[in-house]
């Protein structure tokens, strides 16, 4: 086993450094590991940086139920160049920046070429905890302890393994900070408002949750030219930063008194508005949304993953009355099509990505990241792998 850097690595075992979970809401611990060379179809990354995302918290408290797997490696927001190729990869190669995607896309399956949606069916309905066509790790601690993967992406370490379905190529011209974003939350929340909803210019809408994902949406939105985008959260610091990012009009439920937010939103917009997105992952807010859309044609997109598996009740009546309700991953983006058209809107200065990064630290500082957003102070904080 070599622990040198660059192409005599290939197809050997490399030694780096990793921030391990190995007990649930417990801090994360940065030990050496070996991570094994990539097989067939797959691509293994060397990290520049990372960030945290709330899937990651989420993910991390669990203590029980069939995700709650540990040790683990978390990680899914992260840019990186590529290292080394296994057998029958062809769209990437040793020194290309890429993105690892925690959303497959295969390209050859029915859904990956279909337009009417993002799905893969070749990869898109299996959540093992390691990597997608063997379900085995390419982690293991130095007493050979398996490590497992995380949403088949891992980039809480200095390199990873990922199939090639979930490797995004990217113009070297993007400042790796930035690129790092559209890894997910933000691509979440600007592919809802543009591939889902499908956001026109002179529409009001509602965001339920200004956080990350929250914000991307007011910023497609903005670029969509809505004529009035309230962000709804309990947080009123949001409100001054959801500003940058197009939102027009603040609510925040604790001091609505003894109105829903729903009556209040369709006084801000004679009747309702014509796009909701529930960013939170919370039934109710749902319902809140959904009742909160303009009857006849109001649209509710739900991004949030539902935290308690509390279903969801609607007003079949509503529906009838020809309002609709939806939901996405990864906001309906095909990724190695639709990322790339990203950060070139970033190129061109017409998409806002530096208001997302409110934090910087370096890899050996990674559990100071889950403090700010636990404590709500962080929107996305870059995690730098060499600093």
């Amino acid at each position: 086993m070599e622990n040198h850097r660059g192409s005599v690595t290939a197809g050997k075992a490399i030694r780096c450094k990793a921030a391990v979970s190995r007990n649930p809401g417990e801090a994360l611990v940065i030990e050496e590991i070996e991570v094994e060379p990539p097989k067939s179809w797959e691509v293994r990354v060397k990290i520049l940086c990372t960030s945290l995302c709330h899937s990651d918290i989420t993910f991390w408290k669990m203590s029980t139920g069939p995700f709650a797997i540990f040790p683990r490696i978390f990680g899914h927001e992260a840019v990186g160049v590529v290292e080394s190729v296994g057998e029958h990869v062809k769209e990437v190669q040793e020194g290309d920046l890429v993105l690892p995607v925690f959303h497959p896309h295969c390209r050859e399956c029915r859904d990956c070429k279909s337009q009417k949606g993002n799905g893969c069916s070749v990869f898109g309905y299996r959540l093992n905890p390691d990597m997608p066509r063997d379900a085995t790790s390419r982690f293991k601690g130095m007493n050979g302890e398996v490590l497992h993967h995380f949403l088949f992406v891992s980039s809480f370490t200095e390199y990873t393994v990922v199939d090639v379905a979930h490797v995004v190529k990217i113009s070297s011209e993007i400042p790796v900070d930035k690129a790092c974003l559209l890894s997910c939350g933000v691509s979440t929340g600007i592919g809802a408002a543009w591939k889902v909803a499908d956001i026109e210019a002179g529409s009001t809408v509602a965001i339920f949750g200004l956080g990350a994902v929250g914000l991307a949406v007011a910023e497609g939105a903005r670029l969509r030219g809505a004529s009035k985008i309230i962000g709804v959260d309990l947080n009123p610091e949001k409100f001054e930063i959801g500003k940058t990012f197009g939102v027009t009009d603040f609510i925040n439920p604790a001091t609505c008194g003894e109105k829903k937010v729903s009556e209040v939103i369709k006084e801000m917009t004679d009747g309702g508005a014509d796009y909701c997105f529930e960013c939170i992952g919370l039934a109710s807010l749902m319902e809140d949304a959904f009742n909160s859309n303009r009857e006849g044609w109001g649209k509710t997109v739900i991004l949030g993953v539902e935290k308690h598996g509390t279903p969801l009740a609607l007003n079949t009546y509503l529906l009838l009355r020809g309002r609709s309700v939806t939901g996405c991953l990864f906001g309906g983006f095909k990724p190695k099509s639709d990322i790339p058209l990203l950060a070139e809107k970033y190129l061109d200065k017409e998409l806002n990505l530096d208001g997302f990064i409110t934090h910087e630290l370096s890899f050996q500082d990674i559990n100071k990241a889950f403090e700010l957003l636990l404590q709500g102070k962080s929107l996305r904080c870059i995690i730098w792998m060499d600093n």
